[in-house]
């Protein structure tokens, strides 16, 4: 079998990482039909690519093309999150912010937390779930926290250094009672009622 000069080689390789997925096995495919015995073996050393790949390729090309398909993986391909494959990581996430969570007293959806994403990673690395930052934040998504909204004080009224100081007291009390066999019970009633003065005829 001839091979192609060094240069055109190139050329096909360039072209070749241009192209989606599904382009790139056709693509292959269609040169390695081009050459004779031993053409998927060449094509996959241009290439850098699978002899499966090139093969389901070749046998695309065989059959009529969808023009309205433009799906790149068959369905149900590609790998599962980590959320589905992954035992213990919700029930160890849930153990890890449970010591930092508060939330609404008016609705029991809404729930936040003190704890970053980077600290949340690093809390459920030492558990032995190592996972990137976008995996915290489909797990926060997940068990439905949200951002807590921050309201505008004025200027020097609030004291940034010591704004985990209540969770850290109550997490600190909570222990404490739980030592002693008390039950404990955390209840944030705290409401902003805005009452419409009408005066007197």
């Amino acid at each position: 079998m001839k091979k192609y000069p060094k240069e055109i080689e190139e050329q096909m390789l360039n072209l070749y990482k241009s192209l989606s997925e599904k382009d790139r096995r056709r693509y292959a495919g269609i040169e390695a039909t081009k050459l004779s015995h031993g053409g998927i073996s060449y094509i996959c050393e241009i290439f850098e690519c699978d002899y499966s790949g090139v093969s389901r390729g070749q046998k695309e090309l065989r059959t009529e093309l969808d023009k309205d398909n433009k799906r790149q993986r068959e369905e149900g391909g590609g790998r599962k999150s980590i959320l589905l494959t992954r035992e213990g990581l919700d029930e160890a996430f849930l153990e890890v912010i449970a010591e930092s969570t508060a939330g609404s007293p008016m609705d029991e959806t809404i729930k936040w937390t003190n704890l970053s994403r980077k600290e949340l990673q690093t809390r459920l690395s030492e558990k032995g779930f190592v996972v990137d930052v976008d995996i915290v934040k489909q797990l926060l998504k997940k068990h439905h926290f949200r951002k807590r909204q921050a309201f505008k004080t004025l200027s020097g009224k609030v004291d940034v250094a010591n704004r985990d100081e209540q969770f850290k007291n109550i997490e600190k009390l909570k222990e404490e009672y739980k030592k002693e066999g008390n039950p404990v019970l955390s209840m944030d009633v705290k409401k902003r009622v805005f009452r419409k003065f009408i005066p007197r005829r």
